[in-house]
């Protein structure tokens, strides 16, 4: 985004009942399952959801205590836990099908560490990382109140609260900031549209979230009343995946920055931490937040690259955005290879990345969220690098 001038930029997030999150959630649940019963299995699922029918699918390498059966229950108890109990779509009577088989050789021959060879990245690719200033938790501030506002939504529906009565799991926001000098000063739109059952009128739900959006955002960003949109097509009682087919790694930009900075295009779920689509996605995070966290700069994009087979990174770039405090980027990049092994066995080991962690990232971003050192979720998110950046940079 521009540092100068004034400019309207706009982010959206869907909830944890839209249909791609509903197959980000099954694939992250086959995940855990194979990381609980073995922290080092391979995994690389992927899901379909749609009207009563799940399909899991993909190559997986792990205990055979892991059946296609279990697996089956544990998709069925994570419709149930989403809230999906409805004639099209339903934790009851969905026909969930596992098609999950042997990973290729092919590809295990070249991650597997064998001799003097360390472990190689699982595919090749870029990711990127990203940090500012605009929320206390350094992530761009339209995708932060576009997620916050859905988080408030659904842990209301989830306990039942009269204030959302009759709204139903599958749903999606979408923020438009103005910035001013690249800085964000208020919403201009907000749009929120959200399932609920038959009979519910469009203007008692957009009176019932009113107030919720209104205390989601700092005080006196509430667009004007014209300028916020609920269900905007009138109705919305078809959804979920009754009403859109879902599949895994569709929201990739909902996942990461909101679309305010580059994306490798390579989606998370469903993949074990020797893929680095997920890991050094994840790194990237954790490198550019501690380096905005140590007041390095106000705003990092850092991209690295690997190829297939090869365990260390074939490129590491860093842009500033020209925020930098007397920084080089060059040095940078060079101090941050040193503070961090990146190869995918490194990642792994210095994010405790192989761990059923996972769940919990599939709804709502996997960046911009607080790491729970009793679950062991969002590492990445830690700023534990800040005191050796500021040593490094004499501050």
């Amino acid at each position: 985004m521009r540092d100068t001038g004034e400019y309207l930029f706009t982010s959206e997030s869907v909830s944890e009942g839209h249909p791609d999150k509903v197959a980000d959630r099954l694939s992250d649940t086959v995940l855990d399952a194979f990381l609980t019963a073995d922290p080092y299995s391979r995994v690389a699922c992927e899901t379909l959801v749609t009207t009563n029918r799940v399909v899991l699918a993909g190559e997986t390498r792990g205990p055979g205590v892991i059946t296609h059966e279990y697996l089956a229950h544990l998709a069925r108890m994570a419709i149930h836990d989403i809230g999906y109990d409805q004639a099209g779509f339903s934790w009851k009577n969905a026909k969930i099908e596992v098609l999950l088989h042997a990973q290729s050789s092919d590809i295990a021959q070249g991650v597997d560490a064998e001799g003097n060879k360390d472990e190689g990245a699982g595919d090749q690719g870029i990711m990127f990382g990203y940090a500012c200033r605009e929320t206390e938790l350094l992530m761009p501030a339209p995708l932060y109140y576009a997620h916050l506002i859905l988080r408030r939504i659904s842990e209301l529906r989830r306990s039942s609260d009269l204030s959302v009565a009759g709204l139903l799991p599958d749903a999606k926001s979408q923020v438009t900031l103005r910035y001013v000098d690249g800085k964000p000063v208020g919403a201009t739109s907000v749009v929120v549209s959200t399932q609920h059952v038959e009979g519910l009128e469009q203007a008692e739900i957009k009176a019932m979230l009113w107030p919720l959006v209104e205390s989601s955002l700092p005080e006196g960003w509430m667009p004007a009343e014209r300028e916020f949109y609920v269900n905007p097509t009138g109705k919305f009682v078809i959804g979920g995946p009754d009403g859109d087919c879902g599949l895994t790694g569709r929201k990739i930009i909902v996942d990461t920055y909101g679309g305010a900075a580059p994306h490798g295009g390579g989606a998370f779920s469903g993949k074990d931490p020797t893929k680095v689509d997920r890991s050094a996605a994840y790194v990237c995070r954790y490198l550019a937040k501690n380096v905005v966290a140590a007041d390095l700069a106000d705003k990092c994009t850092l991209q690295i690259s690997y190829a297939i087979g090869v365990s260390h990174p074939l490129s590491v770039y860093v842009d500033l955005h020209g925020t930098g405090r007397d920084v080089s980027e060059a040095r940078l990049e060079a101090t941050l290879r040193e503070l961090v092994n990146l190869t995918p066995r490194g990642i792994r080991e210095h994010l405790h990345l192989n761990r059923p962690i996972y769940v919990p990232t599939s709804a709502y971003g996997h960046f911009g969220r607080e790491p729970d050192p009793e679950k062991g979720t969002f590492t990445w998110e830690k700023t534990d690098l800040v005191p050796a950046l500021k040593t490094a940079f004499g501050r």
